[in-house]
């Protein structure tokens, strides 16, 4: 809402809109891209959502990197929009065209970010930016180098909560998450099992939080904090 002048003041004109446009954010960080859910119709930032391609055989198909060619169609990362998307035929009503949409859609996609999130840790394993064990990880905690934790979700709830009361004791904002057991998780990081693993502050860490909401979101689990999965008002 416009700003009212103050009384003995005159009101300054005000700015056209493309230069309001084009200087809105000045000195912040630029708006992050945004595209419009096609079931809910909600214009979100792109990183809560899924986007799929129509490939030169007619099939959806999921681009979760985004790297495909061809026009995207973007979803929530919630399993009931994708359900939605599915039996309402609205890749087809999005993509204008007769399009084939696998039976196995919803499981495909969530195996897909499964091994994303598996691969990223992988890579940051690979990069020296991922710490595992107890004594590594409370040793990263109390150093201030963690800016992730992640922990096996079949683990004893003794073992993590130990280490969940170090992180909030000496990081209260480093985010707390689960998204595979604990063998998964260790063979991510190289060791034959891991119940806990940090990753430090950058790109990596950045990235896999992402990632993680993304899944928890499609799967109907906790959000983590995140809020990325919660339905809202107002959808259609």
């Amino acid at each position: 809402m416009a700003a009212t002048a103050r009384h003995g003041q005159e009101a300054k004109p005000a700015r056209k809109s493309g230069a309001a446009k084009h200087r809105r954010g000045a000195g912040q960080d630029p708006a992050a891209p945004e595209r419009r859910c096609l079931a809910s119709g909600r214009v979100l930032p792109k990183a809560e959502l899924l986007r799929f391609v129509v490939g030169p055989d007619g099939v959806v198909v999921p681009d979760l990197a985004g790297r495909l060619p061809g026009r995207g169609l973007w979803l929530q990362a919630r399993r009931d929009m994708m359900d939605k998307a599915c039996t309402r035929n609205l890749f087809a009503k999005a993509a204008k065209r007769q399009v084939r949409v696998p039976e196995d859609m919803p499981r495909r996609v969530e195996e897909l970010l499964l091994k994303r999130c598996l691969d990223l840790l992988g890579l940051a394993r690979r990069a020296g930016a991922v710490s595992a064990g107890f004594e590594k990880v409370r040793s990263a905690l109390r150093a201030g180098e963690v800016a992730l934790l992640v922990q096996a979700d079949d683990a004893a709830a003794d073992g993590r909560d130990k280490v969940r009361a170090l992180a909030r004791a000496v990081g209260p904002k480093v985010p707390i998450m689960e998204f595979c057991g604990a063998a998964e998780l260790g063979a991510a990081v190289g060791r034959e099992a891991a119940v806990h693993v940090v990753v430090a502050p950058g790109r990596f860490a950045e990235s896999l939080t992402r990632e993680i909401q993304r899944l928890a979101a499609l799967r109907g689990t906790a959000d983590q904090g995140t809020g990325v999965g919660r339905p809202t008002e107002g959808e259609r």
